[in-house]
């Protein structure tokens, strides 16, 4: 290949490079403002605390938004869902969920809080709270699901373990004869029921400022690919010295 051909192929080679670097530090810095979004939501949502009714969890139009609810209900009596993998202090656990019959609106289901596992992973007996219970919380979206690989839930015990929460899975596996509320119920941490709780929405996921700290590496990576680029075509051969010459 000749030196005009080589540098040409070199050329694409940088710039197929930085627009890759370039795509990857965009979209850290889209990720970023949405999960900041995320979180201001939320927070205005939780100053306020001004409770709608649980029957609001099943507006599909407000999928992906954030409301404080209460009401009543009893929780159902299949088994609890485990969702796997969930870190709370450094330590390994599962987050609880129960399916509850709100008196009036969809069924939904409610996050009771995480739980540690033993080193064996034996799943905890989780008990069916009793009789008629007034909750309160945040309305959220599930947690994301990432790559949805397999079915995501599978029978243990008297319950189900799940890798991801999909409701509409949930209500087929568990033979719920309506369809579940899009969204769930994040249980009100001064509520003596449940587990070891909070409402963090991101817990097991990266927060914006780590987003946006990628985002400039990727960015900062982009930018020493152009520079090396330019240095290595414009760079000039060093003359001989005399010295050098046989």
């Amino acid at each position: 290949m000749s030196r005009r051909g080589g540098r040409w192929f070199g050329w694409a080679l940088a710039l197929a490079v930085i627009a890759l670097f370039v795509h990857l530090g965009l979209w850290q810095a889209r990720r970023a403002v949405e999960k900041q979004g995320m979180l201001d939501a939320a927070a205005a949502v939780m100053s306020q605390r001004i409770a709608r009714p649980l029957s609001i969890a099943a507006d599909a139009q407000r999928a992906h938004a954030y409301d404080w609810a209460s009401g009543l209900g009893r929780f159902d009596s299949r088994g609890a869902l485990l969702l796997d993998n969930q870190q709370r202090g450094g330590r390994a656990g599962v987050r609880v969920y129960r399916i509850f019959l709100p008196n009036q609106g969809a069924p939904l289901l409610v996050d009771l809080g995480w739980l540690p596992l033993a080193g064996d992973r034996k799943l905890p007996a989780i008990a069916r709270p009793e009789g008629e219970l007034a909750l309160s919380g945040l309305l959220t979206a599930p947690p994301s699901t990432g790559i949805a690989l397999g079915a995501g839930i599978g029978r243990e015990g008297e319950g189900w373990l799940l890798t991801r929460v999909d409701t509409v899975a949930i209500a087929r596996e568990t033979g719920l004869s309506a369809s579940l509320a899009p969204r769930v119920l994040r249980l009100d941490p001064a509520l003596k029921l449940g587990y070891d709780r909070d409402l963090e929405l991101l817990s097991n996921t990266l927060p914006p400022q780590q987003h946006r700290g990628y985002s400039l590496q990727w960015f900062a990576l982009a930018a020493a690919v152009l520079v090396t680029a330019l240095i290595l075509t414009f760079r000039r051969k060093r003359p001989r010295n005399e010295s050098d010459r046989p």
